[in-house]
């Protein structure tokens, strides 16, 4: 290994890292020279290429009599400043499909504090520009040292996988994100979601065998933010501040579990036990991370399995966390099995295989089995009602009202000749506040004059109608003075008569996108979330069950459907069936649409009730109380689609309705009596020698 890094002496290599530093320091910088103005963004760059400036300093104050010490000291350094720039890049990247979003070309000519090229082709440029021959050279200085690395004759299999870690990482990335819902395959590819896991689980496992519970740290962080802005890409358009926040987040959130998690593995010795640690702690994860003013139930591990019918019925007895545990059972007792064949001579591989192809079979068996049981017991209906859902396919941002009504209109007129019990239109569907505006004069406002107009033609409907649409309401003083108001995101049921019968105000709203209650403990995030356009909303205060005359149902607005908690307070509250109101237009992307549609899926199972989902555009779609999908229509287009709904009779209550995350506390509680019970005999047995 000597002649391949005899030439990369101290100096050399500080060189190289200088001279590289140097130029991305011009190009992102320098008056002239620079490729493109460098926005707020500029420190977080400018950071990043500082520290390649310390890196060089620092190899060129090294000693170098071994240059294959000198070259594998610096595998680490270049290992971290490579994923450092690789998440800034990604970061840059993503966000600049910002650039063709009409609301943020306003937002710049409005004088917003944001920098960004004309198209999204430039600017993905220009991130490239900044970052990547950074990149090249770490990864170059990176793959050299691990090529100075010797590996153990005794250990070789083990030596050569931890040597692979970072590209294990990389895959398990990956497979995470192609098994879910991708911009690859709309569907996702479920087969892959028992495999995703394996990598990272061999990589943390390894590292924590090797007493480096640092590097399983930090591959485990590695792991969650990669997956999260890859996965959640399309939040780069949801809003300007969305990606951020959620990036930091989920770095947060990983950086708290993982200590955790690779604790509990150190302190379990039990071949038997070893293989619950992981979907034990990832399923209290997956609680955690969806709970809380920062909850964010999106890409959980069960959501790969949403068409495989069968299997998502268990969700009725613990909800979409216990076929999360399934599914990471099998990732754990696969890791477990490869572990073992490492360990193993060949003569005696397929023995030492044999119980862990056992346990993935037994799971297996238990969990499809169960799933068949439950699926067959039908789930009675008193009745069917015919719901028509409207999808106009417009951006509310746009402000074109008129035209949104023409279309909401062409598409009512269209169902009427199915004689629909109740018509259905989205999230933000009609936007003039309908309870400020039917108060003045149609003469004098034009939005005034649009509210008329709707309330005109929803009485020439002579049916039910439901639409989200703003509403507020007044806080007076004692002399009857307005002082206050509060704003909603809601849903209006309006009468055939034209009356407006019941209002649901959006209690789970988006946090730092709709929401913000730290106005008084944090201003700077507060005044930060105003100077990038955001706009806040109020949280109601009621689960509202409307009273249709043949039906019960609520209708939580938007991603609060993705939400089994939410959902499941609606079911106890009488709501026979769930009506969705959605804008997913926004993104431009058909995947965050199917993403918050699976995620969605799963309330029908864990509570036997039927879904229909009304979307601006999205996935606008009918779910029966077995997960199945009836019928869904094509996104970004205008489209109907007449659902007859069953309506449950309420004779059948599902476990998780009656005890809700009963799951996760159980496996929370599980997981300390192992960590206890290890303590315990690690005494026992130190206090005997």
């Amino acid at each position: 290994m000597q002649d391949k890094t005899e030439y990369l002496t101290g100096p050399v290599l500080a060189g190289l890292v200088f001279i590289g530093a140097v130029a991305a320091l011009f190009v992102a910088f320098a008056p002239g020279i620079s490729i493109a103005p460098v926005g707020p963004g500029g420190a977080v760059l400018l950071a990043w290429i500082a520290l390649h400036f310390a890196w060089s300093f620092s190899i060129g104050l090294r000693r170098n009599d071994d240059r294959d010490v000198l070259v594998r000291s610096q595998g680490p350094i270049a290992e971290g400043l490579f994923f450092l720039g690789a998440f800034f890049f990604l970061f840059a990247y993503i966000f600049a499909l910002n650039a063709n979003m009409d609301y943020v070309q306003r937002f710049i000519e409005s004088g917003g504090n944001l920098q960004l090229a004309l198209d999204t082709r430039t600017e993905r440029l220009i991130a490239a520009a900044r970052f990547l021959p950074l990149m090249v050279l770490n990864l170059l200085i990176w793959t050299l040292a691990a090529r100075a690395t010797p590996v153990s004759r005794e250990t070789g299999i083990r030596d050569r996988l931890r040597r692979l870690s970072p590209a294990l990482v990389i895959t398990a990335v990956v497979l995470s994100v192609l098994s879910q819902p991708s911009a690859l395959r709309l569907e996702g590819f479920p087969i892959l979601g028992w495999i995703a896991l394996v990598p990272l689980f061999l990589v943390i496992r390894l590292q924590e065998e090797q007493r480096q519970p640092g590097r399983a740290i930090w591959y485990g962080i590695l792991y969650g933010v990669f997956f999260t802005l890859i996965g959640n890409f399309w939040l780069g358009t949801f809003n300007l501040i969305s990606l951020q926040a959620v990036g930091v987040i989920f770095l947060f959130f990983y950086a708290l579990f993982m200590p955790i998690v690779v604790g509990a593995l150190r302190l379990v010795s039990a071949t038997l036990l070893k293989p619950l640690i992981l979907p034990l702690a990832w399923t209290v994860f997956e609680l955690a991370r969806s709970s809380g003013f920062l909850g964010y139930p999106w890409l959980l591990v069960a959501h790969s399995q949403y068409r495989v019918v069968p299997l998502i019925q268990i969700a009725e007895i613990g909800g979409v966390w216990l076929v999360s545990f399934v599914v990471l059972l099998v990732n754990s007792l696969l890791t477990e099995a490869l572990l073992a064949w490492a360990d193993g001579d060949r003569p005696r591989r397929r023995t030492v295989l044999r119980p862990y192809v056992l346990g993935v079979t037994a799971v297996l068996a238990v969990s499809f089995g169960l799933g068949s049981i439950l699926y067959a017991i039908p789930v009675n209906a008193r009745d069917t009602v015919r719901l028509a859902l409207i999808q106009q396919n417009s951006d509310p941002r746009k402000h074109n009202y008129a035209e949104t009504m023409d279309s909401l209109e062409r598409l009512t007129d269209a169902t009427l000749p199915y004689t629909p019990d109740m018509v259905v239109w989205s999230e933000t569907a009609f936007v003039p506040n309908i309870r400020r505006w039917s108060q003045e004069d149609p003469r004098r406002y034009s939005l005034a004059r649009l509210v008329r107009r709707f309330l005109e033609y929803q009485e020439t409907l002579d049916t039910w109608l439901v639409t989200g649409n703003d509403d507020y309401s007044r806080v007076l003083d004692e002399d009857g003075q307005e002082v206050d108001r509060h704003n909603f995101n809601a849903a209006v049921m309006f009468a055939p008569d034209g009356e407006r019968r019941e209002t649901y105000h959006k209690v789970k709203l988006v946090p730092f996108t709709e929401y913000f209650p730290y106005e008084q403990q944090l201003p700077w995030v507060y005044n930060m979330l105003l100077d990038f356009d955001v706009a806040f909303w109020t949280p109601g205060d009621e689960r509202t069950v409307f009273e249709h005359p043949r039906f019960r149902y609520s209708t939580p607005i938007c991603f609060e459907d993705v939400f089994p908690g939410e959902v499941r307070e609606f079911a106890r509250a009488g709501m026979e069936v769930v009506v969705n109101l959605t804008n997913d237009y926004w993104s431009l992307q058909e995947v965050a649409a199917q993403q918050h549609f699976v995620a969605a899926l799963f309330r029908t199972v864990e509570l036997r009730r039927p879904m229909v989902r009304s979307t601006a555009s999205g996935v606008t779609s009918h779910i029966d109380a077995h997960g199945r999908i009836v019928a869904t229509v094509p996104q970004y287009s205008e489209q109907y689609l007449v659902a007859d709904v069953e309506v449950p009779d309420g004779t059948r209550t599902t476990l998780y309705e009656r005890w809700g995350d009963w799951f996760p506390l159980l496996a929370g509680i599980l997981l300390a009596g192992i960590v206890g019970w290890s303590l315990v005999k690690s005494g026992r047995s130190r206090r005997e020698r």
